[in-house]
């Protein structure tokens, strides 16, 4: 299967990250390569390094931005781990960094991936292949609470505590191997009135899963804190979420670097000496156009949120 996926809130990121010809710049999830197709059009004598942990997606991506030359640099790794790669690379700051957070259309459609409650396959979801930890491993190893935790937490599943019991019970008599597996006890846990209505029943469990094979939420704010670390001032960091967790984490993390002061608001003056080392671009998250919603679902739930370092 060929790796396709629809870039997301496309114009308005490249809007945002206002590309300058001779800068340099990272895109953290590179995906498709769509993003920076567009971006790397923009640039002269600038630099893109394509950052991604998934080798089909590297793979792909670098072999439709060849036409770009010298201008493209593939890096096999993940985002979090932006310092590293910037010093392998020898490069000392960067003028923007885009992160799309949203796991892309082919590894939703490509089965064997195990991304998917709408696909059978095995029970998978490693965005990075070499890694050796899978959604098997906390299907069948974790105990009931802290599946119940992570479904609660990660997937905000009202069910949690049913489903984590469900899933216990299940596996005493057998493993539980394949997505669509997964789904039937999933389906089992939550009432059928309780699934009558809104979003399929495994789509919560399924999120939280992928959320914890990853580790895709603890590595987000650490991966701001780099880039703003090595950001010429006047570059900016754009990032899309797909659910409120990670948009609270950007929102977050945004207001607080923008804050610069840590003292507590009873506090007559600062005496922390905090200074603000971004402006906010955006203080109301920018939303795909109803076009774009209609001709790709998937952007509904998306948001951008964009940063500017002082």
């Amino acid at each position: 299967m060929s790796f396709n996926h629809v870039s997301v809130l496309l114009g308005e990121c490249i809007e945002a990250l206002n590309v300058k010809p001779n800068g340099i710049y990272v895109d953290g999830t590179l995906g498709g390569g769509g993003h920076s197709f567009k971006i790397l059009q923009l640039l002269d004598s600038g630099k893109l390094i394509g950052i991604d942990q998934d080798t089909d997606a590297l793979n792909a991506a670098t072999g439709r931005l060849k036409i770009f030359e010298n201008r493209f640099v593939p890096f096999h790794s993940n985002f979090s781990k932006l310092t590293y790669v910037l010093d392998e690379l020898g490069i000392e700051k960067i003028d923007g960094l885009l992160l799309d957070l949203g796991v892309s259309s082919y590894q939703l459609d490509e089965a064997e991936r195990g991304f998917s409650y709408m696909n059978d396959g095995k029970l998978d979801m490693r965005m990075n292949q070499s890694d050796t930890f899978t959604a098997y491993e906390i299907v069948n190893t974790y105990s009931e609470a802290q599946l119940t935790q992570i479904i609660s937490e990660y997937g905000e599943e009202n069910w949690a505590n049913r489903i984590a019991k469900f899933i216990v019970a299940e596996r005493i008599e057998k493993p539980i191997e394949t997505t669509f597996e997964l789904v039937e006890v999933i389906k089992k846990a939550i009432p059928a009135g309780a699934r009558k209505d809104g979003p399929h029943p495994a789509k919560r469990t399924f999120q939280a899963i992928r959320i914890e094979v990853n580790n895709e939420l603890k590595i987000i704010e650490q991966t701001i804190e780099q880039a703003v670390e090595r950001m010429n001032k006047g570059g900016r960091i754009a990032i899309i979420t797909f659910h409120s967790l990670e948009d609270r984490i950007v929102k977050n993390a945004f207001r607080r670097l923008a804050q610069g002061c840590t003292c507590p608001p009873e506090f007559p003056v600062c005496v922390c000496g905090g200074k603000p080392k971004v402006k906010l671009i955006s203080r109301k998250p920018i939303l795909p156009s109803d076009e774009e919603i209609e001709s790709n679902p998937r952007a509904r739930s998306a948001k951008l949120r964009v940063i500017e370092k002082k």
